[in-house]
């Protein structure tokens, strides 16, 4: 883990229209570049920093690492919600702007060595860490299938793919690709993948840990990234603690990637 002030080297246009169909309201998704090689070069997929952001927000902020380059660049892609005192003040940073984070935190998504067809499973924001595991995974030569359900259509993910993920969307709107739910579409690929990662809301968890039969994930190992507010982001304050089948987890130091199967959703309040 490094602690360090990172220089704002780019940053994209706001991206609007997004909708969140529970909790707050997302009022533009943002991505931005910083120059911190002390981190890129130590970060794995499915880890995350933690951002100081003004003094107005006494508590860092936790951010997943969306991509990194071989320049010592760490790329987030992040939702600036309403009232998202951290989020606003991040967004607002401009090139050449420094930013205090500390990085990389946590434990990854793990992949097998004999893993060659990988099946990622994103819910609206939850693009974030997926993008850097398939980034990761394509360079080892893996084939990477991505589904990516959103409540409407979000150009900045099409944009990003490239040559080597096959990307099958899903929209509640029905404005592009599926008109449904991304999960409904889970049943068509589990038999192809040699290993399944997800990444987004609370409901879409509970949907596929309630479904497993019908899914067709029943004994298949499904990987999971949890969002968790966060205080200190390295298990010091425990305000993060969810129950598991193996005791009480912190999921910024145990996690924030954990076994579908371990988590017990019932007691996990998080929406």
């Amino acid at each position: 883990m490094k602690q360090v002030v990172a220089s704002v080297i780019a940053k994209g246009e706001p991206i609007t229209g997004l909708v969140r169909p529970h909790g707050r309201s997302i009022r533009f998704s943002q991505t931005i570049r910083l120059k911190c090689p002390e981190i890129a070069r130590e970060a794995q997929p499915g880890q995350f920093v933690m951002v100081c952001c003004d003094d107005e927000c006494v508590l860092p902020r936790p951010f997943s690492i969306h991509r990194v380059n071989d320049q010592g660049d760490v790329s987030l892609y992040f939702a600036v919600l309403e009232d998202g005192k951290g989020t606003d003040w991040l967004s607002q940073r401009q090139v050449g702007d420094a930013v205090a984070l500390f990085g990389p935190l946590g434990n990854g998504f793990s992949i097998r060595q004999n893993s060659q067809k990988l099946l990622l499973v994103a819910g609206g924001m939850g693009i974030a860490p997926l993008y850097f595991l398939a980034e990761e995974t394509l360079k080892k030569g893996c084939s990477v299938t991505l589904l990516y359900g959103t409540a409407v259509r979000n150009w900045y993910v099409e944009s990003l793919l490239t040559s080597g993920i096959k990307l099958i969307i899903a929209t509640e709107d029905g404005s592009v690709g599926y008109h449904g739910m991304i999960t409904d579409l889970l049943p068509d690929y589990i038999d192809w993948a040699d290993q399944i990662f997800a990444c987004g809301p609370m409901a879409m968890y509970r949907d596929m840990a309630q479904k497993k039969r019908e899914l067709k994930l029943q004994g298949k190992s499904v990987q999971v990234s949890l969002e968790i507010v966060m205080a200190c982001g390295r298990g010091v304050c425990y305000g993060c603690t969810i129950k598991t089948r193996q005791g009480m987890k912190k999921v910024c130091q145990d996690g924030p990637v954990f076994d579908l199967d371990d988590i017990l959703w019932d007691e996990l309040n998080q929406s």
